[in-house]
């Protein structure tokens, strides 16, 4: 089956799923349902989940093949955030330790002692005969070697928000200081039949050049000296929280940055995007007028949806009138799917009630200037204090081709 045909069968399906929720109406009673032939309620929503399941299979199938198309057109990046680390003296060399004095040696090997360490307990003193001194020591449970605590080396993280949106987008190289790119601002197609000697149609099409510009994220953390050379893990605990608090942000960005300086233009921002308020419709019906949207006014194919997570709670606890859960059993892990597109849960959003619907893969991309790195130096007065700074950036470029191609979902 070819990619057109897969596209037409997934939408019919789509659209049969639209027409069972519209006729189970706003309390989902699936005894109201015409169009499946089940006796009962039960037999009919599973009717329901299976026809879902083929949606999901499909849109499934169809990323995967358009993934693949898009792999053979952009040339792997490489790792994205592969960065070089300058200054020197990041990792500090393990501390000398002196070695035990030969006295002490010879206590913890003298015959007396393994015997005591034998006893557990039993026996309560002893003395030891070394060659060089004549020396008695008295151990009891009360005053002996006290046992010594060794931390382990796990650090437990604070909670934050992860990485959520950035591998649904395109990633290329720039050396430019901004993206460039021209887009059709006028395409009209005026192709007519004609009589012999009669003259052609004339079509229209204009070009605007766009701009997207080159942006830094980045942060620091001061470390003092000691810090450095004293704890073998510190330099790579802060490069690790330093490199994800880059890419963090530009997750962030990449969604709802507003395009003023110095920010990127996220997609939510984008001058053109489409809306859907889900007003008194069902949370599907309104995910599914809007990959409508998509498909019609922003002529682009819809192939992942972005849901606060408190949303998708809403919806994958949805249930008919006497009570079975739409989205699948509750014993059962259930679809990260909605009409057969992948769910992206992300608390990205300035609050629940959004959700975004696009095509993510044809019509945005994200340019890297530079890939995340970290570099070492002084401010101020911190080389007189034995500090350092330690920082992370960036540079990279958003750039949202069609913002028709994307429509987000409001009041869920």
């Amino acid at each position: 089956m070819s990619p057109a045909e897969k596209r037409k069968e997934l939408e019919a399906k789509q659209l049969k799923l639209a027409k069972i929720i519209e006729e189970a109406g706003e309390s989902l009673d699936f005894e109201k349902v015409k169009s499946l032939d089940g006796e009962t309620t039960d037999d009919k929503v599973k009717q329901f989940q299976a026809l879902h399941d083929e949606v999901n299979d499909l849109g499934n199938e169809i990323i995967r093949d358009d993934l693949k198309e898009r792999a053979s057109q952009v040339k792997a990046l490489g790792e994205r955030v592969k960065g070089t680390v300058r200054g020197g003296g990041l990792i500090p060399l393990p501390d000398e330790r002196g070695e035990i004095k030969s006295i002490g040696q010879q206590f913890v090997n003298s015959d007396q002692f393994k015997e005591f360490h034998k006893s557990r307990g039993e026996i309560k003193q002893f003395a030891v005969t070394l060659p060089d001194a004549d020396i008695k020591a008295l151990f009891s449970t009360v005053g002996g070697w006290a046992p010594e605590s060794v931390r382990i080396p796990r650090v437990v993280e604070a909670v934050t928000r992860p990485i959520q949106i950035l591998d649904l987008i395109p990633m290329a190289p720039t050396d430019q200081a901004s993206v460039v790119y021209m887009e059709e601002a006028t395409r009209t197609h005026s192709a007519a039949e004609r009589n012999e000697g009669a003259s052609y149609a004339e079509d229209t099409y204009e070009l605007i050049e766009r701009t997207s510009p080159v942006r830094s994220i980045g942060t620091s953390v001061p470390v003092t000296d000691e810090q450095l050379e004293d704890v073998g893990q510190v330099a790579a605990y802060v490069d690790n929280r330093l490199r994800f608090g880059v890419r963090q942000r530009l997750d962030l960005q990449v969604l709802r940055g507003d395009g003023l300086s110095p920010n990127l233009r996220g997609i939510t921002a984008a001058i053109g995007i489409q809306t859907q308020a889900k007003g008194a419709d069902p949370t599907f019906d309104a995910f599914h007028k809007a990959m409508t949207l998509v498909r019609v006014t922003g002529r682009a194919f819809p192939n992942a949806a972005i849901i606060h997570p408190t949303d998708w709670e809403e919806i994958r606890l949805t249930r008919t009138a006497d009570g079975i859960y739409i989205m699948g059993n509750p014993a059962d892990q259930g679809p990260m799917q909605l009409f057969g597109l992948p769910i992206v849960l992300s608390d990205a959003f300035a609050s629940s009630g959004t959700g975004l619907v696009g095509d993510f893969l044809n019509f945005c991309q994200l340019f890297e200037k530079r890939g995340i790195q970290v570099e070492v130096g002084y401010t101020g007065t911190q080389f007189a204090e034995g500090k350092r700074t330690i920082r992370a950036s960036l540079r990279a470029a958003f750039v949202v081709y069609r913002p028709t191609a994307f429509c987000t979902v409001t009041g869920i």
